[in-house]
């Protein structure tokens, strides 16, 4: 028999969507009652906003545009937090080939894709924006936390894991204030912890690029992560070719190939960064390399909406 007190108090979801780091947020928690629960999603967005402003290109002040201010003339002082993600990112350049590589920042000027785009760049306008790509030409001082781009011109920037982290940020805030469960989703990257206030899984769906409504869908493992890259929100086409807007730091030109890449792990950052990698790599090597990967799992949905995936992946046909 449940108690008195068993049967009053019930967990309710609180959710509210708002745009932050230029994206869609959308904050999920599961709460004892709506005031808290708005409370509770109000110190998320303040986490969020933190470190919007510790990473942001836009931010005159913040450390990234420090960083990149004294490209090539100097290096810069930067706090633990900042010199972790960056020594993170690296690594994750390295296990990608330089497919994942925070000094793209230097192309943003070569391919716009608002619209305004009608040829393509020329070749040398290419060649001269990749000369400044390079996550090797980052130099990192642990004993003296500093940050040193080695050549004028050179910036990074943080558009394909910044927001993974900010979400993970998020969650690790609200699991350490005791919120039972939860979803922080910005804009598709998305990470989860608990349950719902029902007691049961959060389930994820990933949705088919070329028809919204249709899912694959996975059932992750609480505690999950999972990011999408896709194709088909932001891209151009020129001369009757598709060009998506997530461009090969290695060779200065938009991938093709692909639709869709969704990354499953423990951390929405690892997700973030790990989606357009695989999204450059390809469909095969992109999935051979998270067969290597413990924990990792990947859907990848190919330019013949084809579905391909790791290993790990299995797809529940009962939803």
């Amino acid at each position: 028999m449940l108690s008195q007190g068993q049967l009053m108090h019930r967990d309710i979801t609180v959710k509210k969507t708002l745009k932050l780091m230029g994206t869609r947020f959308e904050i999920t928690v599961v709460a004892p009652n709506e005031e808290i629960g708005y409370l509770d999603i109000d110190e998320a967005v303040s986490e969020i906003e933190r470190i919007e402003k510790m990473i942001s290109s836009w931010d005159e002040n913040s450390e990234t545009s420090k960083v990149i201010k004294n490209a090539g003339i100097k290096p810069v002082k930067v706090s633990p937090e900042f010199f972790r993600l960056i020594e993170r990112s690296i690594k994750i350049s390295e296990i990608t080939d330089g497919a994942f590589d925070i000094t793209y920042a230097s192309m943003d000027n070569i391919w716009k894709f608002d619209g305004s785009m009608d040829r393509m760049p020329s070749e040398e306008d290419i060649q001269k924006s990749i000369s400044k790509i390079g996550y090797k030409k980052i130099i990192l001082d642990p004993d003296a936390q500093t940050v040193f781009l080695s050549e004028p011109g050179m910036r990074i920037g943080f558009g394909a894991i910044g927001k993974g982290y900010a979400a993970d940020k998020a969650k690790e805030l609200l699991t350490s204030k005791q919120v039972k469960g939860g979803i922080i989703n910005a804009s598709g990257d998305l990470t989860t912890w608990g349950t719902k206030a029902t007691g049961e899984k959060w389930l994820v769906g990933i949705a088919n690029p070329l028809s919204k409504d249709k899912v694959f869908s996975w059932l992750p493992i609480v505690e999950s992560s999972v990011a999408t890259s896709g194709n088909y929100e932001k891209y151009i086409t020129l001369n009757g070719k598709k060009y998506s807007h997530i461009i090969d730091p290695r060779t200065g030109y938009p991938t093709r190939g692909m639709n869709s890449v969704s990354v499953f792990a423990k951390q929405a950052e690892l997700c973030d960064a790990l989606a357009t990698a695989v999204f450059i790599m390809g469909r095969d090597t992109g999935i051979h390399m998270i067969n290597q990967m413990d924990g990792v799992e990947v859907v990848v949905v190919d330019s013949d909406n084809k579905i391909h995936k790791s290993s790990g992946i299995i797809f529940d046909t009962n939803q």
